[in-house]
């Protein structure tokens, strides 16, 4: 795994704009870095590639756990979405994607270790589908990434269509944020090119009647894709239509397991030692003079302190923490001359699909980390 730095393209910021990629730069600060990219062996790719599809089965057998022993408390989730969650877990609702985050410096004496799972409102999936492999095709066509995204996503709704019945699926998301929109409409174009007939409209615009959602036409919603997380659907007004209601989401409700950190110690008690892992708890850092504390369900890098030998190295502010913490072993971001990486993974469905880098200077990925591009070399 290497870092080269390189010129970017003179016209860059016309050429990701004319693919739609509008927040490539954010409040004056440069998200979309083509200045560095990361390259990496066809071995190395193959290790991230393992070790998400290994990741991932070891999260369904967690998810399993938590609902044949109830442990629903370590979440936080209401009892009153207990059903909700075991219903969706027994039916095996489908699940589009998720985003493993891992840290690596791709060494062949070790494997790459799971940070968390953004698995029901993952973002930089535009970056990671689409923006790098533009780039790629001007910067050296002759090169590849670790980068199916697009097409897996594309077989993943196209295997969906049938259970659609022929009804439209919604998409939604909070039209005032761009990256949002963004990765929205990127994921209904996808469904659009499997043939499903898709609509759009935002979380706000969303009616509900006693026992269903509707649309601004009072069209009831069956099918719909959210990009607006589990646990804050919970605690709006409108949480009780969602026990009610037949809509069907994607992500399914079963998602709001491996979203919440709490998986993490969870998968360690299962899993102890599991070379994709880090050490992690509940209640305290137990043994560990160095780790990471994180609240349950923070996020951009909020309210996470750091921990070596004692000492605090790093701490984050935030709106996050009265929900509890988690204490995961410290597993620092390797430093390429001050710059930090860490690998975004997807999973499309039950496949390892490709990966994204998310760049800072800190040990601590945030909204304002950059997103840069990688070779297979």
């Amino acid at each position: 795994m290497k870092r080269h730095s390189i010129p970017s393209r003179h016209n860059w910021r016309t050429r990701v704009e004319q693919i739609g990629f509008s927040y490539h730069t954010l409040d004056g600060v440069t998200y979309w870095d083509e200045t560095v990219y990361y390259e990496f062996s066809r071995p190395q790719t193959d290790v991230v590639e393992t070790s998400t599809r290994e990741l991932y089965q070891l999260c369904l057998q967690a998810v399993d756990h938590v609902v044949r022993h109830g442990l629903y408390d370590l979440f936080l989730i209401p009892d009153r979405f207990k059903n909700k969650i075991e219903d969706s877990w027994q039916r095996q609702d489908p699940s589009i994607y998720g985003r493993f985050d891992l840290v690596w410096n791709g060494d062949n004496n070790s494997l790459p270790k799971m940070l968390e799972f953004n698995a029901d409102t993952p973002t930089s999936l535009f970056e990671g589908a689409a923006v790098q492999w533009f780039w790629l095709n001007d910067f050296n066509p002759k090169l590849d990434q670790f980068n199916s995204i697009h097409e897996k996503l594309v077989a993943q709704w196209r295997e969906l269509r049938p259970k659609l019945d022929q009804k439209p699926l919604y998409f939604s998301c909070l039209h005032q944020f761009a990256e949002d929109v963004v990765n929205v409409n990127y994921l209904r174009d996808c469904a659009a090119q499997a043939g499903i007939d898709t609509r759009f409209i935002s979380m706000r615009d969303i009616g509900r009647t006693k026992d269903s959602f509707v649309d601004l036409e009072e069209k009831k919603i069956d099918w719909i894709f959210k990009l607006y997380p589990w646990e804050w659907m919970m605690n709006e007004e409108f949480s009780d239509v969602l026990l009610l209601a037949g809509a069907n989401w994607i992500e399914p409700a079963w998602k709001m397991l491996l979203s919440n950190k709490a998986i993490l110690p969870v998968l360690w008690k299962l899993f102890p030692g599991h070379p994709n892992l880090l050490e992690s708890y509940f209640d305290g850092p137990h043994a560990m003079r160095s780790f990471a504390q994180k609240p349950l369900l923070s996020r951009e890098g909020s309210n996470i302190v750091l921990v070596e030998e004692g000492k605090t190295i790093s701490e984050t502010s935030g709106e996050y923490g009265e929900e509890g913490f988690i204490y995961q072993q410290l597993h620092k971001l390797p430093n390429f001359e001050g710059n930090r990486p860490v690998i975004g993974s997807w999973m499309i469905g039950d496949e390892a699909a490709g990966m994204g880098i998310r760049e800072s200077s800190s040990l601590v990925t945030d909204n304002f980390s950059r997103f840069v591009p990688h070779v297979i070399a």
